[in-house]
């Protein structure tokens, strides 16, 4: 595949252990390059699911949102989140907070909400001295290596998020659902299946069944998609583990994962899940003006533990509602 811009044309690198991977020269500005290739670049996410643009420049948040806008038809509102990000302009965010030494284990974003986004965008603007990759993996490929009898299940239960929120660690309530107001709060869980329970000590504790194998909107391939490993506890760090279970208790977790039934998720489910990940995962080191785009229900990614000074930014576009 290859498109003229500039009077330049570029082919997607295509290698089984990276994304799909266009080496680009724009004589004017990146986001005029992005806005004449746009149709390229989409068709690229199409086909492999995810493609990293390198040698764009993309200088600064600016020019980044400019790119951004000229590529999703519609940037979606961060809901729900976990850690707080910085919005640096209208649907335009830091990456997440989460310390540089520790891996973010593969996800697809906001996959516990109604209407997730279909499509993820990533721009770097400081590359890390090392590490630091956003690596991709595919959700038809996981979905097919996973154990057989594990997917049964949880296509049939689906998977269960519970998050208990206070304001000493993670996101507060007021945070992820963008309002103080109970009231606001009641009206949006109702809305979007969530159960809640205001606790004794002003905090809040919510739970929600989500679907851990879905139809792809565009293809109608069954993905994995999910965030049953991320969110779980023994996905953490374990003295990091140790810790919140000692303060907090193993109720008062910020965040864990069951089976859809209540079920608890054993410690060899979710290595077995994160396994299968790895042995599905692309990844390419980022340079600083780098820009990527991945297909959210297709592709898990995540965040690879790096050192030195990394600045990535985010988009998400173009939510999805599922049928099934």
């Amino acid at each position: 595949m290859s498109s003229s811009s500039n009077q330049q044309s570029f082919q997607f690198d295509l290698r089984p252990d990276s994304p799909a991977v266009a080496y680009v020269t724009p004589s004017g500005s990146a986001a005029s390059w992005v806005s004449e290739n746009r149709d390229v670049l989409r068709a690229g996410v199409t086909q492999h699911g995810a493609v990293l643009v390198q040698g764009l420049g993309l200088k600064d948040s600016a020019e980044v949102a400019a790119a951004f806008r000229e590529l999703g038809s519609k940037l979606v509102k961060d809901r729900e989140a976990f850690a707080a990000r910085t919005q640096v302009s209208e649907g335009v965010y830091s990456s997440t907070p989460w310390p540089p030494g520790q891996p973010m284990c593969m996800h697809n974003e906001m996959s516990y909400v109604h209407e997730p986004a279909g499509l993820m965008m990533f721009a770097c603007l400081k590359a890390p001295a090392s590490g630091g990759a956003t690596a991709v993996s595919d959700a038809f490929d996981v979905l097919a290596s996973l154990p057989a009898q594990l997917v049964e299940r949880f296509e049939q239960e689906g998977w269960m998020l519970t998050r208990n929120y206070n304001e000493e660690i993670g996101s507060s309530y007021a945070e992820a659902f963008g309002t103080e107001s109970r009231d606001e709060i009641e009206a949006y869980c109702k809305a979007n299946s969530i159960d809640f329970e205001w606790q004794s000590d002003g905090g809040l504790r919510t739970k929600q069944r989500r679907p851990a194998v879905v139809k792809h909107p565009g293809t109608g391939q069954r993905c994995w998609f999910n965030q049953i490993a991320f969110h779980n506890e023994w996905t953490l760090d374990p003295e990091v583990r140790e810790y919140l279970v000692e303060v907090y208790g193993s109720d008062g977790l910020p965040f864990n994962t069951s089976f859809g039934n209540g079920g608890a998720i054993g410690e060899d489910v979710v290595q077995a899940i994160n396994e299968t990940y790895e042995g599905c995962t692309k990844r390419e080191a980022w340079q600083s003006g780098d820009l990527m785009l991945v297909d959210n229900i297709r592709m898990a990614h995540s965040r690879e533990a790096y050192s030195g000074e990394r600045e990535v930014l985010v988009a998400m576009a173009e939510p999805v509602r599922f049928s099934n």
